[in-house]
């Protein structure tokens, strides 16, 4: 019995392993392509320690959201071949509980203030990662241009 519940636990960490595995994988692809964009684009960004890349356009003058705000804002989100798959209707906003919304959101938005706007470009792992809705491919780099109107 005791070797049968080795084998198991054995088999358990293997897999974990490989799945970290994959994950590191992810990330150092994601990263490879988010920077051949900046470069082919001759695009300057700064990156946080998260992954995520990111330009302050405008800094805004208000507060900065926190991960319990409610955040209105406008935005575009497209692909790196610049196939939009997201945004507001022209003069439009939406607004959303931060805690809600994708992780490179929750990074990204509280570096901006009231009246903001910046470029995010996201990693897989920050954006929906292997399992998106439908209309994004698995493991897609995301780039979002958001305004952010108002913190609540």
């Amino acid at each position: 019995m005791k070797s049968v519940f080795s084998m198991v636990f054995l088999g358990i960490v293997l897999l974990a392993g490989a799945c970290k595995k994959d994950d590191d994988n992810q990330a150092v692809i994601d990263k490879a392509l988010i920077e051949q964009y900046l470069l082919d684009n001759n695009i300057d960004a700064q990156e946080h320690e998260s992954g995520l890349y990111y330009i302050i356009t405008t800094e805004g003058f208000g507060a900065s959201p926190t991960i319990n705000d409610d955040v209105r804002v406008s935005y575009r989100g497209y692909f790196l071949d610049g196939t939009v798959f997201d945004q507001t209707a022209a003069g439009q906003t939406v607004e959303f509980p931060l805690a809600n919304l994708i992780k490179g959101w929750q990074i990204g938005l509280p570096l901006l203030k009231e009246g903001g706007r910046g470029t995010f470009f996201l990693p897989s792992e920050l954006g929906y990662g292997d399992r998106p809705p439908s209309g994004i491919p698995a493991n897609a780099v995301l780039i979002f241009d958001i305004d952010l109107v108002d913190v609540n």
